[in-house]
């Protein structure tokens, strides 16, 4: 049964986040929670250790998001480090900007104005039909034509590429059925019909298909580049041809990529000379490059670094709309066991890992959707969670009542007191953070459940492989959103879908899932949206939601005019030196 939320985020942040700040060392944790209506964070945070920029010269500036990216074609890219590097690089039909806070909101990117809007009023479908600008070139100066962005968006639904965002734009014509290998590509519903002009139709009227249009993976791209080398041609600044504000300079593999600016870009250059991306994932070093005036903005410093940066207001709280969990290999003994996967759930101490371990002020998840993602009535009504109730009581009272339903679960499975219970191993990707919690659940497994569980990890593109072949028991994951809608969390888990890492599979979940993609009516889209979450987390526990995400992250005081937003993107383009 669900319980109702005890935590208000909106009020509870900037308790907690004082309370934290006189706190002791502890361990920290990555990723972070959102609230789009709370008032933006300060961007420019003070430092003293840091060494003081020249009085002139360029102005270089060099930020740490995560080590060698997996890829940096955007249409395969599935992280947030390849996403804020593409969103540099690359511009779609919609863009981020700053909204003169530090927040980031849609405006036109690539179109010269709103598209002209049909709806088929029988039916419910939508036609939109874009005009892009005249003055959009690539980096190489041949003109963006409508023709680059039909081609990208067929290549993301193409089934050889087997791409991890193929469903994104699952609201366009014959998406689905070209993934699925039903039609061919040629027939999804997007028409270059003629250089300027761009038709594309939806099955339905998406709420939130203006968000998909600045995605990165609906980003143009060019035929002639990406054909002539698939699997290479993002490698080199030579090939990387791109239609952004900034370009691909140098790649040193697994040291750093460096930007420029675009002479190309219609909007001019008015941010760094050089955005240098360096490649790092040990959060020690990171923090000593900071110190040390090498890094100008980095995430997630060391667990035991923690209280004291929040104290001294170093290290910036962000936004952030994400869920970080546990993921059980569905498809495989013994969590393809529902009993077993709900057993380990029950057993995790929500509130010590916010409280004990990750300290950064996010909140235990007791559902998947997380907090602050709207539910129908959009930022005017109650959020998602709020609505939903919770699987799992995040009560702190209720923990030890959650500890013997656990045992009694696994009991029933076939292993009183964990006896006969398999070899396992909880998989995540070298960091403190995640070893930190992954230390915890191991403690938290052993003596509630009296089962032994061995912690793995891997370096980032290794462990992303590993993750998506399924060869692992139980591995870290984590969710950040695309778009404040709770489809963003739900979809993804569609049988054989490229994000459901889980391997779960339910035809009655997808029975929902599908209903609520074309469905028009608004109550009736999120009443299924409730149903399908009812499914995988309260009656499968397809994944153990661990708690709400926040950002953690400091920028250097000699930096103005970095703004983000909550879906984790966080953009230098436009950033000065501070006077």
């Amino acid at each position: 049964m669900k319980k109702t939320r005890l935590l208000s985020l909106l009020l509870a942040a900037a308790m907690l986040i004082a309370l934290l700040a006189g706190c002791g060392g502890g361990t920290a944790a990555d990723d972070p929670t959102t609230t789009p209506d709370a008032p933006p964070a300060d961007t420019t945070a003070p430092d003293d250790t840091q060494t003081p920029p020249p009085a002139d010269g360029p102005f270089d500036i060099n930020v740490c998001f995560a080590s060698e990216p997996e890829t940096m074609d955007p249409n395969l890219n599935r992280s947030v480090d390849g996403a804020v590097m593409a969103h540099h690089a690359f511009e779609g039909l919609y863009k981020w900007v700053d909204d003169g806070t530090g927040n980031a909101v849609l405006e036109p990117g690539q179109i010269a104005g709103e598209p002209e809007k049909v709806t088929d009023e029988e039916t419910g479908a939508v036609t939109y039909t874009y005009t892009l600008r005249d003055d959009i070139k690539w980096s190489d100066g041949q003109p963006v034509t409508a023709k680059d962005f039909e081609f990208s968006w067929k290549r993301l639904v193409t089934p050889d590429l087997a791409a991890p965002y193929s469903y994104m734009i699952n609201m366009v014509r014959n998406a689905n059925e070209a993934v699925a290998g039903e039609v061919d590509p040629s027939e999804l519903g997007i028409t270059a019909v003629d250089e300027k002009t761009l038709v594309v139709e939806l099955t339905y009227d998406c709420p939130y298909f203006k968000e998909i249009c600045a995605f990165p993976t609906c980003m143009p791209l060019r035929e002639d580049i990406v054909t002539a080398d698939e699997t290479g041609w993002f490698r080199s600044p030579e090939t990387y041809v791109c239609n952004g504000p900034y370009k691909m300079n140098e790649w040193v593999n697994n040291a750093s990529i460096t930007f420029v600016p675009n002479d190309q870009y219609y909007g001019g250059n008015d941010g760094p000379d050089s955005i240098t991306f360096k490649l790092m994932d040990d959060n020690r070093a990171q923090l000593t490059a900071f110190k040390g005036g090498e890094l100008d903005y980095m995430q997630n410093p060391p667990p035991d670094e923690i209280a004291s940066l929040l104290a001294s207001g170093d290290l910036i709280p962000g936004d952030y709309l994400g869920t970080y969990y546990a993921c059980f290999n569905n498809a495989k003994a013994p969590f393809d066991n529902i009993l077993v996967r709900k057993a380990f759930s029950l057993a995790i101490d929500r509130n010590y890992l916010v409280e004990q371990v990750t300290q950064v002020g996010e909140y235990p998840a007791g559902g998947w959707v997380p907090a602050a993602c709207y539910d129908v009535d959009g930022p005017d009504g109650p959020d998602f969670r709020t609505v939903g109730g919770d699987y799992v009581s995040v009560d702190p009272a209720d923990y030890e009542a959650n500890c013997e339903e656990a045992r009694a679960l696994l009991a029933e499975a076939g292993y009183p007191n964990g006896e006969g219970f398999p070899a396992i191993t909880y998989l995540y990707n070298t960091d403190d953070r995640h070893n930190a919690i992954a230390v915890a659940l191991q403690q938290m497994w052993k003596e509630v459940l009296n089962v032994d569980v061995t912690l793995d990890n891997q370096d980032w593109n290794v462990f992303l492989q590993t993750r998506t072949a399924g060869e692992y028991s139980i591995c870290r994951n984590g969710w950040i959103a695309d778009f404040n809608d709770p489809m963003n969390f739900l979809d993804m888990f569609l049988t054989g879908g490229g994000n459901n890492d889980s391997h779960y599979a339910s035809e009655r979940y997808d029975a929902l899932i599908n209903e609520a993609l074309v469905t028009a009516d608004p109550q009736k889209r999120m009443d299924l949206i409730h149903q399908a979450e009812d499914i995988m987390i309260g009656e499968d526990a397809a994944i153990a939601p661990l708690f709400y995400y926040n950002q953690p992250y400091l920028i250097s005081d000699r930096v103005n005019g970095m703004y983000y937003t909550p879906l984790g993107y966080f953009f230098f383009i436009h950033c000065t030196p501070a006077a």
